[in-house]
């Protein structure tokens, strides 16, 4: 069985830590932030008797002198007996004094240790109280040129496998109903509407979408494949440049009147068609509200 993982993160006040942190979630590490460095041993005992966690991340976010001794001596004496037990890592986010100053009058917030001496004294003391826990990192991540997608995309390639990475970007294929409202979580969405309606054949009516009769009565137009093909060229076009801009999840939605025959089989088909290279769930949001036969569907 191999070692459990745990990724400290921490570094300067301000370089982007909580993107970091975020950047292992979505990588299925079991994240925790601003945890007092006093509690790292408590917090790896737990994850040790927890089975189903093999990887842990915590950020520890200091605002006191005392918090910076604590973490130097913590993580010194849990990197000296990790050796059997677990990795241990620790991945300092850094920036130069310039870039933090520019930082800070952007936001308009104060450096945590700024005082009365003001942000650039507040920045030099943080690092000189840093340096010891500097010293023992094992990467040293440097943001001056990293806007957050870019530090969160650094995070995934560097810490993620394949498999991780995949799964950074899952897609939500849906149906709906107009007559129900329109999806309002959708990212993308495409109306059907303009094709046959399989509820005025009364063989169809109650069926559904993903039933093989109704489907092959929606894709026996030409307008029907063409139409599917020009959004599914467009979406698979689309899809990498999502991924590559940092979004973690698209919402693709098609609707028609009643949400039960004509979305439901474009849906059923994209995710079908999207599944062999992306993480892909399929959902039908109105496939199972009946209305009297005098709706539409």
């Amino acid at each position: 069985m191999s070692k459990k993982e745990l990724i400290i993160v921490t570094g300067m006040s301000g370089t982007g830590k909580t993107v970091a942190i975020q950047a292992f979630e979505d990588l299925g590490y079991f994240t925790v932030q601003n945890l007092p460095p006093a509690m790292l041993p408590k917090f790896w005992q737990m994850i040790s008797d927890e089975d189903t966690i093999q990887r842990a991340a915590v950020m520890i976010d200091l605002r006191s002198q005392s918090f910076f001794e604590d973490l130097d001596h913590e993580v010194r004496r849990l990197r000296k007996n990790s050796y059997d037990k677990y990795d241990m890592k620790i991945v300092y986010i850094d920036a130069s004094d310039g870039e933090l100053v520019a930082r800070y009058k952007e936001t308009r917030r104060s450096h945590p240790l700024a005082g009365e001496g003001g942000t650039l004294y507040g920045i030099q003391l943080e690092r000189e109280q840093l340096a010891g826990i500097r010293d023992l990192a094992s990467e040293i991540i440097h943001t001056d040129d990293y806007a957050p997608r870019q530090l969160r995309n650094y995070i995934q390639a560097h810490f993620g496998s394949e498999k991780d990475q995949a799964g950074t970007f899952a897609i939500q294929v849906m149906s709906f109903g107009f007559k129900y409202g329109i999806a309002v979580d959708a990212d993308l969405v495409f109306d059907v509407r303009f094709l046959p309606n399989p509820y005025y054949k009364e063989d169809l009516r109650q069926l559904t979408g993903l039933d093989e009769s109704v489907a092959n009565y929606v894709w026996q137009t030409d307008d029907a494949n063409e139409f599917y093909q020009r959004v599914s060229e467009q979406i698979k076009w689309l899809l990498p440049k999502y991924k590559a801009e940092g979004k973690s999840t698209l919402t693709i939605a098609f609707g028609c009147t009643g949400g039960q025959h004509r979305s439901v089989a474009f849906a059923h088909r994209l995710h079908n068609d999207l599944s062999e290279d992306w993480v892909v769930n399929e959902s039908h949001r109105d496939i199972e509200r009946r209305k009297e036969s005098t709706n539409r569907s």
